[in-house]
């Protein structure tokens, strides 16, 4: 289990192929002005592709994401790769951070520096982390897993023999999204290891005969929001290989798909209630998060994370009460519990609400985010 290095090196095949492919996409009709009513706005999603067949450059963002040291680690018949960065300052906390879906390491890049370095950034020294960005197994450049059963609580038992590849015996964990259910998974199956937790996303189990008037509205809200835009779960965690097949084989499938979720998910909406990606993200961020999962072909393997965790129902098992020192940043999204819904399955040390950013804080308010982190770090370390 020693850390092997890597660096990221796309063959050229990769990406001739997928100009071919973009410049060779058939697009379905569409009504004119029904814009994002029924899905992914078309004519945005065209004109995002020209610009990926023309003008974005994989070899620049690439030389980038290989400025940050990279390892490669096996684990129960999985190559889990990762960033892995250690802070100057030798007294710094050993921190993972596991993004989500549908997003890669990537999404973490922003915070690595002032995290592992927060002198340099303005900030205190005793701040500092030694930081570990995993891609989950199947995701970006870790390997698919060839057996069933990775599911969060797999993976966070995979992310303890990481963290002690490195040195790490304790450890801090953050995550939202499927990162969320693995730090759930960390602390509930091994609080011995934990220095503490921290979410920028929870989902607690709903006991719908105890809410309050107040609550009930939160909830009832978080119902119809969930019937309109919860479908891709129904669709992931019961035929993750039927949307698969496409998606692995069109590029312009694969960013539908993908970036519909970034439209809807990002807190990019302006007073009128408009939303525009790109009042958060360059159509080059977009893009490098895209071509990470068309490069590694990790689509199909990705969505089986869902089969794999989900009951049968359409929530995720909570475990009893978890006693490690827990943080939460809930952002402005929809699911984001009130405290009181939250306080009975976790021991909560400080928990705020940010209305700044959305379901990718990392990418949409680095600053906040790494604030926080060092806020409830601070507290506990």
């Amino acid at each position: 289990m020693t850390p092997r290095e890597f660096r990221i090196d796309v063959e050229q095949s990769v990406l001739d192929d997928l100009r071919y492919r973009l410049d060779n996409t058939i697009w379905p009709q569409t009504i004119p002005g029904s814009g994002w009513d029924y899905g992914t706005d078309v004519e945005w999603l065209r004109d995002l592709c020209d610009y990926w067949r023309t003008s974005y450059d994989w070899r620049v963002h690439e030389a980038a994401l290989n400025q940050f040291p990279q390892y490669v680690v096996d684990i129960d018949g999985v190559g889990v790769h990762c960033i892995h960065v250690r802070s100057p300052e030798p007294d710094a906390t050993p921190l993972v951070l596991t993004h989500g879906w549908p997003s890669s390491f990537f999404e973490m890049t922003k915070i690595i520096g002032p995290l592992t370095d927060p002198v340099a950034y303005g900030g205190d020294a005793r701040d500092a982390f030694h930081v570990v960005v995993p891609s989950l197994p199947g995701y970006g450049f870790s390997s698919p897993p060839v057996e069933r059963g990775w599911n969060a609580a797999r993976v966070a038992s995979a992310w303890v023999e990481l963290m002690a590849s490195f040195g790490y015996d304790r450890f801090a964990s953050h995550g939202g999204d499927w990162g969320s259910a693995v730090t759930t998974a960390l602390g509930a199956g091994h609080p011995d290891r934990l220095i503490g937790i921290h979410f920028a996303m929870l989902a607690p189990p709903i006991d719908e005969a105890a809410l309050t008037p107040e609550q009930r509205v939160w909830w009832d809200n978080l119902k119809i929001y969930r019937d309109a835009e919860w479908g891709y779960v129904h669709l992931q965690r019961t035929k993750p290989m039927t949307a698969a097949i496409g998606l692995t084989d069109s590029p312009a499938g694969l960013a539908s798909w993908i970036l519909e979720k970034w439209w809807r998910w990002t807190d990019c909406a302006d007073e009128q209630g408009v939303r525009d990606p790109y009042r958060r993200f360059t159509r080059d961020e977009l893009l490098t998060m895209v071509s990470i999962y068309w490069v590694t072909r990790t689509i199909g393997s990705s969505l089986r994370m869902y089969h794999e965790t989900f009951n049968q129902g359409s929530a995720i098992s909570q475990p009893p009460r978890i006693q490690v020192p827990t943080g939460v940043a809930v952002f402005n999204e929809p699911n984001r519990p009130p405290r009181e819904l939250v306080e009975p399955y976790y021991n909560i040390q400080r928990f705020v609400t940010i209305d700044d950013g959305g379901h990718f804080p990392a990418m949409e308010n680095p600053d906040a985010l790494v604030s926080e982190l060092r806020a409830f770090f601070r507290m506990v370390r």
